[in-house]
């Protein structure tokens, strides 16, 4: 069976069925090739307006049946992930111009594991006991939220996504998602089609292509009271303000400028090749990207020479060809956004050791060194194939340099003493430390989130952050018979 069958979804979305939205229907793009996928069809806010009655009505049934039915829908989208790993991964690649193993990656960790984790989630310990001065039973249970708002991005649309998705219907919301309009059919009605084919009732979940405007209803609407979204540290301020003016809890992954520290006792070439995955896999498109490399200065120039070869030696090109190692960029203006970084940090006096140039939408991957603190290629997010170097002198100031950042994401340090690592992390400001490993890391499992204009916290993954993330407290009382009272 072909669960994504164009006549199925093309020139539609998908709120109580199969319909036709109030957008305009637009054209998927492949980025590698310029060629039409398919035609998607796009929301406006009076389609939000009409998901959400929907969602409501069919939140009260699915939260009162029990948790082992939530469950078998969970475990059932799973599997159909993994059934149609290859169909749903070719897609990943055409749209988002992911090379095959990231694509792969994506349809199991973000999407059957996600589902696996989220069944388990359904029959988790929900509440606890809580001791009162009075003659009564007094304990906290989780209860749903109602209707969940998720905004996701493009990059690594069906982790992203569904990392919000599976765990708020495993808790017994609905959900009323609004994916990037460039992978659309990937990152939203691939997931419309695999709930569809698992059972899951209509109305329990709305997939609304659209831009801005259909986000904006979302983060608006007055009965969804939680929105989970990622994306840009701009962007996500905006809906933070907005969220804040309707009383809104708001989850928000944002951007990132992970630092990669690299200590003098390592081994260079085994640290360059770290370093180039961390900086160059998905061109550089990950919120988690290795976009600072703090070097021993002692190392520094060995370093930087390896990680331009390995730069120099990564074939960079259509994802539809196996021996390619990066993919293009997403598209012209996220490409001359890179460029013009690099551009303007080599004006600004640092040396182009690597790349710096691109054909299309494929840009090379770069390596830029003596790196002035305030050029723009350290300063800032780059979301491109971009590896900056710096160098340090010693341990106090690459604590300096790596906490030194309006970001807090992911931090990666490589060195053989890892207690000395360890110390190191606690003088950084992250929500993620690997040592001995690059920065961009993920598991269903885990609590992930940054802190500072990398979001607030960890909002996803794990037990406890999604019943926090997803449900709200409720306290509940219960006597055996009526009190007295002295009125």
């Amino acid at each position: 069976m072909t669960l994504l069958d164009s006549s199925t979804w093309e020139g539609r979305i998908f709120s109580g069925g199969w319909i036709s939205g109030s957008g305009e229907v637009y054209d998927a793009v492949e980025p590698a090739t310029g060629r039409t996928l398919g035609r998607v069809g796009s929301a406006t806010s009076a389609d939000v307006d009409k998901a959400v009655e929907q969602a409501v009505q069919a939140q009260r049934e699915w939260a009162a049946r029990p948790y082992s039915d939530r469950a078998a829908v969970l475990r059932r989208a799973a599997r159909l992930f993994e059934d149609h790993q290859v169909e749903i991964e070719t897609w990943l690649m055409r749209e988002s111009g992911a090379i095959r193993p990231f694509a792969a990656l994506q349809v199991t960790s973000g999407g059957a594991d996600e589902c696996h984790e989220a069944a388990a989630l359904a029959g988790a310990p929900y509440g606890e006991l809580l001791r009162s001065g009075q003659e009564r039973l007094s304990f906290a249970r989780r209860v749903p939220v109602g209707v969940v708002g998720v905004i996701s991005p493009f990059n690594a649309p069906i982790i992203l996504g569904m990392r919000a998705v599976a765990p708020a219907l495993a808790l017994g919301n609905a959900v009323v998602l609004k994916p990037d309009p460039r992978t659309a059919v990937s990152g939203g009605l691939a997931f419309a089609r695999v709930f569809e084919e698992a059972g899951l009732p209509p109305g329990l979940l709305h997939v609304l292509p659209g831009g801005a405007d259909v986000g904006a209803a979302v983060v608006e609407h007055p009965r969804i009271p939680v929105i989970a979204f990622t994306g840009s540290t701009r962007a996500g301020r905006a809906i933070g303000v907005a969220a804040a003016r309707h009383l809104k809890r708001v989850h928000l992954e944002l951007g990132g400028n992970s630092a990669l520290v690299v200590m003098d006792d390592v081994d260079l070439e085994k640290a360059a090749s770290v370093g180039a995955w961390g900086s160059f896999v998905h061109a550089g498109q990950i919120c988690m990207a290795s976009s600072r490399h703090l070097v021993h200065r002692s190392v520094a120039d060995d370093y930087a020479a390896l990680l331009a070869q390995h730069a120099e030696a990564l074939p960079v090109g259509d994802p539809a060809d196996e021996n390619v190692a990066v993919g293009p960029i997403i598209d012209e203006g996220q490409r001359d956004r890179v460029h013009s970084i690099v551009t303007d940090t080599v004006a600004a006096g640092a040396t182009l050791a690597a790349g710096g140039r691109y054909e299309g939408l494929f840009y090379r991957p770069t390596v830029l060194t003596g790196v002035p603190l305030t050029a723009p290629a350290y300063a800032e997010e780059i979301f491109g194939p971009v590896a900056p170097v710096v160098s340090f002198r010693d341990v106090d100031e690459a604590a300096r340099l790596a906490a030194e950042s309006d970001y807090g994401l992911s931090l990666g340090i490589l060195t053989r003493d890892v207690m000395k690592g360890l110390a190191l992390a606690e003088r950084v400001p992250t929500g993620l430390v690997h040592i001995n490993d690059q920065t961009v890391n993920d598991e269903a499992i885990i609590p992930f989130g940054g802190v500072g204009d990398s979001g607030n916290g960890s909002r996803h993954g794990g037990s406890a952050a999604n019943l926090e993330a997803f449900t709200e407290q409720q306290w509940v009382t219960v006597r055996g018979e009526l009190p007295h009272y002295p009125f």
